[in-house]
């Protein structure tokens, strides 16, 4: 950390033999303080955390897991945490908006709401009919069951709000609808929503995107998302079949690496980069953004100076040839239609002839049943999460690459090459206007300042769905004890303090 320096006003004469002695005690005290510093600092929660960057890109290296520096994932609670009380405090029903990404972060924005609120939560709705022309719903994409199972320890869940038994008349529950805060705080859902919850009996959020703030000052409360994310939330058991005979296929002729090519109309639209695209082909795109989104002044030279273009297909395939790979390496694309055909294609596929997606591996009637929709993002996220290489081209807040980055340091520090746009545009620019000497030699060293999967500290932008470390994340041996991993026979506690409430409550009834 840069410190701030002492100044001192000089005072008239004292610059001789004794002077100098002070300055050098001072400056002795303050190298003895630093060193101490970096000392204490060096044991705390960072203590095996890489510090510094790679010095060189070894392709080696790339393909096999990043080093974890004695870290494991855990997102088992380390502290006292109650199963959820026999009484709610009413029904919690969501409506989960935009794409897979979107849906699996408010799923356990949802579940953590409930949590928060003591309130019993409803399985969520997802929005698939306006975003994927699919009605599928919560029933088609996850597996139900062990939804409710694994979170049998944090909240209550049910299928659908029960009938209210009054008088000996059975009564529907209206829930009272309102409209969350973006990225609203805690006490939002402790004053505001629980206030309505308490009057009308349940509550819905709609839409519900973004609508709990990502940092939160709750380690336990953070663990609980990943929980969901990465073991509630399981695909049902078609689509899992599906995606393990895909990266099966893909293994049998050695590693593969996966690349979400994120080069299609809408992102395009919203980014507002247009200015490389045929006249006609400027018109769909300014027409797509007039209806989708806000208007704001888009500059293409200026969008793009600063990294807020997503990568070309060529530009991908030139950054993976200046890191070392070649036409051998395996390629899976998990991407939509993208924008402007084949032209922007061919360069990639004159760089890396080897691509394949879901339909080229598995090209059968059962996976064209089930990859339609949601379930076909649900197969590539599935295929990109067990690939030994995982590669986003634009990693923006609700983009399909944001959680599966986190998904993939918390399944163990797998690789990712992570661009960084800013940094590399002006090489990418200076290429197109010709000046082409020591290009592949810029684009490594801006690479070598990226992390490739590695246990880092997180930093905004960057989200808590991107990157969990520390919260979910413990070490077998640390002098911290907020990183130490729990103990092995956790569940069997949680277990037990269920069990125990239930007893209690029968135990009030009769």
């Amino acid at each position: 950390m840069r410190r701030t320096g002492f100044h001192r006003r000089q005072s008239g004469g004292g610059s001789g033999f004794k002077g100098m002695i002070v300055k050098l005690s001072v400056a002795a005290v303050v190298l003895l303080i630093c060193t101490l510093s970096l000392f204490f600092s060096s044991t705390g929660t960072s203590s095996n955390l890489q510090s510094n960057y790679r010095s060189e890109i070894r392709l080696e290296e790339l393909w096999s897991n990043a080093d974890s520096g004695g870290w494991r994932p855990s997102s088992a609670p380390r502290t006292h945490w109650p199963p959820p009380p026999n009484e709610s405090n009413g029904y919690l029903r969501v409506r989960c908006n935009g794409g897979l990404n979107q849906q699996r972060s408010a799923i356990s924005n949802a579940v953590l709401a409930a949590r928060i609120m003591n309130a019993t939560l409803v399985l969520p709705e997802l929005d698939a009919n306006s975003f994927w022309h699919d009605d599928s719903g919560f029933h088609g994409i996850y597996d139900v069951e062990h939804f409710i199972k694994t979170l049998r320890y944090d909240v209550k869940i049910v299928e659908s709000i029960p009938e209210n038994q009054k008088n000996g008349k059975k009564k529907k529950i209206k829930p009272f609808q309102l409209r969350p805060p973006r990225d609203a705080p805690i006490s939002w859902y402790t004053t505001d929503a629980l206030k309505k919850m308490k009057e009308h009996g349940a509550i819905y959020l709609t839409p519900f995107s973004h609508r709990l703030a990502e940092e939160i000052d709750n380690p336990e409360y953070q663990r609980l998302r990943c929980r969901i994310n990465y073991h509630a939330l399981r695909f049902k058991p078609h689509i899992m079949k599906l995606s393990q005979s895909i990266v099966e296929k893909l293994r049998a002729q050695g590693p593969f690496m996966s690349i979400h090519l994120r080069f299609e109309m809408d992102m395009l639209s919203f980014a507002g980069c247009f200015d490389i695209f045929t006249p006609e082909e400027q018109q769909i795109l300014k027409k797509y953004r007039e209806e989708n989104f806000a208007p704001k002044r888009l500059v293409y030279d200026e969008r793009r100076a600063i990294g807020k273009c997503p990568l070309t297909p060529e530009e991908v395939g030139l950054i993976l040839r200046a890191l070392g790979f070649d036409n051998s390496t395996r390629i899976y694309l998990a991407a939509g239609e993208l924008f402007g055909g084949d032209r922007f294609m061919m360069p990639f596929r004159s760089l890396f002839p080897r691509l394949e997606n879901h339909s080229s591996v598995e090209n059968s009637e059962e996976l064209a049943e089930n990859t339609r929709g949601l379930a076909g993002s649900a197969v590539d996220y599935m295929v990109c999460l067990l690939s030994d290489i995982f590669m986003p081209t634009y990693d923006g807040p609700s983009n399909f690459a944001n959680n599966l980055l986190g998904h993939r340091l918390y399944y163990g520090f797998r690789t990712t090459i992570r661009p960084d746009r800013k940094s590399l545009a002006p090489i990418f620019i200076d290429r197109e206007n010709g000046r082409t000497a020591g290009f592949e030699e810029a684009i490594r060293k801006v690479m070598l300042k990226t992390n490739f999967g590695e246990p880092h500290k997180r930093v905004s932008p960057e989200s808590f769905y991107t990157n969990s470390w520390p919260e979910c994340f413990c070490q077998t041996s640390t002098q911290n004890p907020a990183d130490k991993c729990p103990p092995n026979d956790i569940l069997n506690i949680m277990n037990d303090e269920l069990q125990k409430t239930e007893t209690d409550a029968n135990s009030t009834i009769s």
